[in-house]
């Protein structure tokens, strides 16, 4: 699954006040043409913790990241059909 695009600071501020001025959340996805789970979610999360920003990712991070872990695999598989290859 990829990752989206984050919306810019000034289009979550701009949905915040929309939001202030009793714009419905249809209205405000229309206006800014973001889907509505976006606006609601931006909308909740402002609620919640009084801020847009992006917050950091909970728990600890991985030790190898994907890219690392699939070079790892692809060089194993590598030196393994050396290996069979001088053998044989």
């Amino acid at each position: 699954m990829g990752h989206s695009k984050e919306l810019s600071e000034f289009k979550r501020g701009t949905m915040i006040g929309c939001h202030l001025c009793n714009k419905s959340i249809c209205d405000i996805s229309l206006l800014l043409i973001i889907p509505r789970s976006t606006v609601s979610g931006i909308i909740t999360k402002w609620k919640q913790l009084g801020t847009t920003a992006t917050q950091p990712p909970s728990g600890r991070p991985r030790k190898n990241d994907r890219v690392g872990s699939a070079h790892a695999g692809a060089h194993s598989a590598q030196k393994l059909a050396t290996v069979y290859r001088v053998n044989s």
